[in-house]
């Protein structure tokens, strides 16, 4: 079986979304390049690329909140991604389990699991 071409955009990025393997909860949505996804797949643990900061990274590598991958899927188009993961804590860095924390009228719907001061001092 051959792997799937992924189709990175003109920026070289494709979105991931990230969901709990276990649970269905979508967790995070952020961009995966080439070196992110061959990075995800050799180590087993969610890589993302952050356009913010110009640069690859690994989930949790700084807040000890990780995502082991437990499949990677392809939607039909081949340009976005799905990153099925077992999350350790939370995987927003406002330490919320899941980055959908609120409704689009303001609710809190989201469970805070961590105080992202304590984990992400300066």
């Amino acid at each position: 079986m051959d792997d799937i071409a992924v189709e990175f955009g003109e920026d070289g990025l494709v979105p991931a979304i990230a969901q709990d393997a276990e649970t269905g909860e979508v967790l995070m949505l952020a961009y995966v390049s080439p070196e992110a996804l061959e990075r995800t797949r050799e180590t087993g643990r969610a890589h993302y690329y952050s356009r913010s900061r110009d640069e690859l990274w690994e989930k949790g590598a700084t807040s000890g909140h990780t995502q082991e991958i437990e499949a990677v899927r392809v939607d039909c188009d081949a340009d976005t991604l799905l990153y099925l993961v077992d999350q350790e804590g939370g995987a927003c860095h406002t330490g919320h389990r899941s980055c959908f924390y609120r409704t689009i009228e303001g609710e809190h719907v989201g469970e805070q699991v961590f105080d992202p001061d304590a984990v992400y001092e300066e």
